[in-house]
């Protein structure tokens, strides 16, 4: 199993369009650095009590103004019980622009690297077909279920190893240009759970951000593999995925503002971070009812791709 994967890593990287996929990640790392550095200020807002309650004072009125918006006056709630604790501990919003911030900013690169995985899952198997090397896979003294398993895991590691760049990369970056700040309060993230605001480490609470915003282009390369290795199409593959990548959390919201059964579409449960701030999608969803909902699709996929590889007739 060691050898296939090591075989299958070797074939993604031997493609120009790989190192292509790498260099543009990169790229935009460095240049997203940049124009941060060119734009950010350092400069600490002195006024940020009296913004912060005024803030509180307009969000009460709306709450007022608004009664019957459950979810409005629920987000309003926890806005204003997080800038309580803020004026309360002495915890200023605007620290300047710090390394964090800009991790924090480059987290939504994670968009390149689940559309660079969808492009990896989705060519993986049907590029196989399309060259006619499937038969030459097939014939050696390894089963299906292996050959197959094992192009999924270089998946995974492809996109555990984009995923890692990007952190690893834009932590150095950010430490680079920004430096973390001198006030302790740009090390500390504020999370409004249960109805408490509770301080957590910016490192952790990053790592974790960056986990569960990948989570969605996990899913979306499950689909995409399974979707070559049903249809043997990398174009069907990818584009499909990619237009779900782009479209499905936004449908999903939508869906959601007025029916309970969006809970159930896979991309209600895609965003993990709604736990980390506390604010479900749905009022009564759960991370532990996301994360069964999520290994139902997965289970899904899986058995649907393979179930047709291991049936297939190669020779068609």
């Amino acid at each position: 199993m060691l050898n296939l994967i090591y075989n299958e890593w070797i074939k993604i990287f031997s493609r120009v369009g790989t190192w292509v996929m790498i260099g543009i990640l990169g790229v935009s790392m460095v240049g997203f650095a940049l124009l941060s550095n060119h734009f950010s200020s350092d400069e600490a807002n002195p006024k940020w009590k009296q913004e912060l309650q005024a803030e509180n004072a307009d969000m009460k009125k709306q709450i007022k103004d608004n009664p019957g918006n459950d979810i409005l006056v629920k987000n309003l709630k926890k806005e204003i019980a997080v800038n309580e604790y803020r004026i309360d501990h002495n915890l200023p919003t605007d620290t300047g622009y710090t390394a964090w911030s800009y991790v924090t900013d480059s987290s939504m690169l994670t968009m390149l690297t689940g559309l660079f995985t969808i492009i990896i899952a989705a060519g993986i198997v049907a590029n196989e077909f399309n060259w006619g090397t499937i038969k030459l896979l097939v014939i050696r003294p390894l089963s299906r279920f292996q050959i197959l398993l094992s192009k999924y895991i270089t998946v995974l590691l492809f996109g555990l190893g984009l995923l890692l760049f990007l952190f690893v990369g834009s932590t150095l970056l950010g430490l680079l240009f920004f430096g973390t700040g001198g006030d302790a309060a740009a090390n500390v993230h504020l999370v409004y759970k249960d109805g408490h605001v509770v301080e957590q480490s910016i490192i952790g609470y990053l790592a974790k951000t960056y986990l569960y915003e990948s989570i969605s282009a996990f899913m979306l390369a499950t689909m995409a593999f399974m979707l070559s290795a049903v249809f043997r199409n990398s174009s069907l593959a990818v584009g499909f995925s990619i237009f779900l990548l782009v479209m499905g959390s936004t449908a999903t919201g939508f869906l959601a503002m007025k029916f309970d059964w969006a809970k159930y579409i896979l991309f209600a449960n895609t965003d993990l971070t709604q736990y980390l701030d506390g604010t479900p999608l749905v009022e009564g969803m759960t991370m532990t009812f996301s994360i069964v909902m999520l290994v139902i699709y997965f289970v899904i996929f899986q058995m649907l791709a393979f179930g047709v590889f291991l049936k297939r007739d190669i020779a068609t």
